[in-house]
């Protein structure tokens, strides 16, 4: 990436200069010159590790709304809001969902602090806290979790597509649909951050989302109003079913600032992020609960296309939920770039979405068995760290980092974070495997108590 793309340790006064503005380019931030490429259009610029350019940082409180409330919706969010039934009550699960989602929101927009603040991607922000090295362990997690949800939101949307046209071409469907919406996700990757929010969500994918979703809720409490005051099994306690909800948020706060750091004010970016992730995330969950309620032992998709043109509304959630799997893909770069922040963007955007392709392409039919288990270790490990993060950014820093403290000035390795993320982790299976009052918030709260006793010595 020429200059953008140094080693941080390498970073020069000339380097940090405001770069040159291209009006042509919607993504802005390089010089035409720089913009071009070989393939014969301009590409969007890729910070990678790099602070986006001021006259760049435009994205205000509605477009923040946008991009959280459609990264929150989704079939797998509707998936996980099937986990919560039928242990719970249906009054249950919606009382679960707008919980777990005001927390878990409140947690994931506060991360964003440090991205809205500096103008630098989640894992970037994460050397001021652990250290340069110490933040390529956290790097390298979120890594495989992203290629692993890319999967999942490849294979459903493959699915999804099967259930509306049939099997077509036998036997290879599947892998053409894989294919084609992998396709599709790469291309938004090229676009970029602020052409998806701006050209892609806010004029066509949310508006049917929100609409299809509507629909939806209305044809099955129409059809099934006695739902209402169904009762749970008891299967699933609320503590475990906050955990399941806590941990879709929690998800994206590792990707947060690559999108944050965009932002017009910290107020902006705050603001839009908890109040969109809170309504969509809440809404979907419960959305997913009714559905396997009223549709008992079927699949989320089954249970979609059994309503009234229901082909239809799940073409139209289709369109909304390559945004997920773009997102997946993107951040999965721009981590990547924290490590090595030499190699291309588009490069590993290639890449994370091959191996996505193959791991959608061997995923076991039954793969809904394994979610639940990828969403508590999402949250065994990001927790914590968040716990860490917040305490060290909001209360011992006094949201007072030095840009630099990101790059030339890094330390290799800040051992008390550290320490208190581990025992953070160890806390969350520890109350996961011997205890039935959750994980998250005791995890949380402890890693965050530690970090703050050890740098105030009490």
């Amino acid at each position: 990436m020429g200059e953008l793309g140094c080693d941080p340790a390498e970073r020069t006064a000339e380097s940090r200069r405001p770069l040159e503005p291209d009006p042509d380019n919607a993504g802005g931030g390089k010089t035409v010159k720089e913009s071009k490429r070989k393939f014969g259009f301009k590409l969007p610029p890729e910070w990678g590790a790099d602070p986006v350019p001021a006259e760049k940082k435009i994205l205000g409180l509605f477009d923040y709304f946008i991009l959280w409330s459609s990264l929150a919706v989704g079939l797998l969010v509707l998936q996980a809001g099937g986990l919560l039934v039928p242990g719970l009550s249906l009054v249950e699960a919606v009382i679960v969902a707008v919980l777990g989602s005001v927390v878990g929101s409140l947690m994931l927009a506060l991360a964003g602090g440090l991205g809205s603040k500096y103008g630098i991607p989640t894992m970037v922000s994460l050397r001021a806290v652990l250290g340069l090295k110490g933040s390529f362990v956290p790097t390298i997690l979120n890594v495989i979790q992203l290629i692993g949800w890319a999967s999942f939101e490849i294979i459903i949307m493959a699915n999804s597509a099967i259930s509306i046209t049939g099997s077509f071409l036998g036997p290879y469907t599947l892998h053409f649909w894989i294919i084609v919406f992998a396709v599709w996700c790469f291309l938004l990757c090229i676009g970029g951050p602020l052409v998806v929010v701006r050209h892609w969500l806010e004029k066509f994918a949310i508006w049917f989302t929100y609409g299809t979703a509507i629909y939806i809720t209305y044809i099955v409490l129409s059809k099934f109003p006695q739902l209402l005051v169904s009762t749970g099994d008891g299967s699933l306690s609320i503590p475990l079913a906050l955990d399941l909800v806590i941990a879709m948020p929690i998800s994206w706060w590792p990707l947060i600032s690559d999108y944050n750091r965009f932002s017009k004010s910290q107020k902006d970016a705050f603001l839009g992020t908890l109040s969109g992730y809170t309504f969509a995330n809440s809404w979907f969950y419960a959305l997913g609960a009714l559905l396997v309620l009223a549709y008992p032992g079927e699949s989320i998709i089954y249970s979609i296309t059994s309503i009234t043109f229901g082909g239809l509304a799940l073409t139209l959630l289709l369109v909304d939920e390559t945004d997920n799997c773009f997102a997946d893909i993107y951040s999965g770069a721009v981590s990547i770039q924290n490590i090595s922040p030499k190699t291309k963007q588009l490069k590993i955007v290639a890449a994370i979405t091959v191996v996505s392709v193959l791991l959608a392409a061997l995923m076991p039919t039954e793969w809904q068995s394994a979610y639940e288990g990828f969403l508590l270790y999402i949250g065994a490990v990001f927790v914590p760290l968040l716990g860490v993060l917040a305490v060290d950014f909001y209360l011992v820093r006094k949201r007072a980092y030095s840009l630099e403290e990101f790059y030339s000035t890094a330390k290799g390795l800040r051992v008390k974070p550290i320490i208190s993320w581990i025992v953070g982790v160890i806390v969350y299976f520890i109350f996961y495997n011997y205890t039935t009052w959750g994980s998250s918030i005791p995890s949380f709260i402890i890693s965050a108590v530690m970090l703050y006793v050890l740098e105030k010595g009490i």
